[in-house]
């Protein structure tokens, strides 16, 4: 594994512990037992910057709808750009449509 946070075994644990959540509403129970409600809202808020970014929305923009920093936004749009490419694969996931066939 080459994500440098996730790369012990007590890493690994975590990532498999996620995969076992089935719905919408455990992953909520589970990240709310696990993070603070401080925790959560900054999550959620860098969530919402990558959708934006990810949308072409300006960094001031972002800034003024999610109260982050200028700092934050740029950490997340240069994830969304340069990191391991999970924030871009969830993204795609939730926002492309799938191609359509060509018609027989």
């Amino acid at each position: 594994m080459s994500y440098i946070a996730f790369d012990t075994p007590e890493g690994e644990d975590f990532l498999k512990a996620i995969t076992k959540l089935r719905t919408p509403e455990e992953v909520g129970e589970f990240l709310s037992d696990m993070f603070t409600p401080a925790e959560t809202r900054s999550f959620i808020s860098r969530w919402k910057a990558a959708q934006m970014l990810y949308e072409g929305v300006p960094y001031v923009e972002i800034q003024k709808l999610t109260g982050l920093s200028s700092a934050t936004v740029a950490r997340v749009s240069q994830a969304l750009q340069f990191g391991t490419g999970g924030y871009k694969k969830v993204l795609d996931r939730l926002f492309r449509q799938p191609a359509k066939r060509a018609p027989k």
